[in-house]
């Protein structure tokens, strides 16, 4: 059912070993947080100004992934899978959940201000409305408020089973629904599957094969921004494009490590030096590096410190 699961397995690593430091912005700390440290992946030491879980965990772009997995391994009949999906969404991220349970103590945290990271999982915005939305039973159900990696993380686990283009854009817009959302998160997926196919240079390839489709207009504009740049260091761009989760400086940032680096391992470290929305960015470089050098690209130990890794690995033949 999955032969290319590595490619998922590659997201999840690179996501959980960027974690600990996930969202810090503050360039002072950031920098006194590496600063002589040898290793700066799966940091014992939770670094996020915002949120603490432990070492190992995902955070919540992984976390979509995971639950869209844990459908695909679950449902028997295909018709079936984003109703599934769906309920898993509520099931995982709902009132009953720790995401969900946090959301209480955010709105007190708002009010004051923020000294230390709230214990706990983050839950994001398009998550929070799809929830909403999947409750109030409507037809597409994805967030419209931000243009975040959510349907990324939710499609690309699914585009291992079902490559279709028709089906990867429903799964997209079940948890973020606006355009840009879609039109980035097809384009990374169709990036990866490049890559997979041993392409030597699938960014570029993606550039020809899509240059007259207007659908692609816009991420082929922002690909060649960061062409334009290549030479830069990787901070320097990434401060340039935007630390934060949305698109395109999640996108752009991304392709940035792509095509300045040559091992799964030096991408996901540049990534995370960068600081900011790192997980965002990690999910797409882990999935990048994983298709184009396969599993064993990915570092062994690494692996191994990744909780959800051990589920995934079950069912990669």
């Amino acid at each position: 059912m999955f032969k290319k699961l590595h490619i998922f397995l590659g997201a999840t690593v690179a996501d959980a070993a960027a974690r600990p430091m996930h969202w810090v912005y503050n360039e002072k700390k950031l920098k006194s947080f590496i600063k002589n440290k040898k290793n700066i992946t799966f940091f014992k030491k939770n670094r996020s100004p915002f949120y603490s879980i432990k070492t190992g965990e995902v955070s919540g772009y992984n976390d979509v992934g995971q639950v869209m997995f844990k459908t695909l391994t679950q449902t028997k009949d295909q018709k079936n899978i984003i109703i599934n999906f769906k309920k898993n969404i509520v099931k995982n991220f709902g009132p009953s959940s720790n995401y969900w349970k946090n959301l209480k103590l955010r709105k007190k945290y708002k009010k004051i201000k923020w000294q230390t990271p709230m214990k706990g999982p983050w839950i994001h915005q398009n998550i929070l409305e799809a929830i909403k939305n999947i409750k109030l039973k409507k037809i597409i159900t994805g967030g419209t408020k931000v243009n975040e990696s959510d349907g990324y993380c939710a499609a690309l686990p699914y585009s291992l089973f079902n490559n279709s283009d028709q089906k990867l854009k429903k799964v997209i817009r079940t948890v973020a629904n606006r355009k840009i959302s879609e039109q980035f998160a097809l384009a990374k997926l169709k990036i990866i599957n490049l890559a997979d196919e041993g392409n030597k240079n699938p960014v570029n390839s993606f550039i020809r094969l899509n240059s007259k489709n207007d659908y692609f207009k816009d991420v082929i504009e922002n690909i060649k921004k960061v062409k334009k740049v290549k030479n830069k260091p990787h901070n320097i761009v990434v401060k340039k494009f935007g630390k934060a989760c949305s698109y395109p400086g999640t996108f752009n940032s991304s392709i940035h490590a792509i095509i300045t680096s040559t091992s799964y391992k030096s991408a996901v470290i540049k990534t995370i030096k960068a600081g900011g929305c790192n997980c965002s960015r990690a999910n797409f470089v882990g999935a990048y590096f994983a298709a184009k050098n396969g599993l064993k690209g990915i570092p062994k130990d690494w692996i191994r410190k990744t909780n959800p890794a051990k589920n995934i690995l079950k069912h990669i033949t």
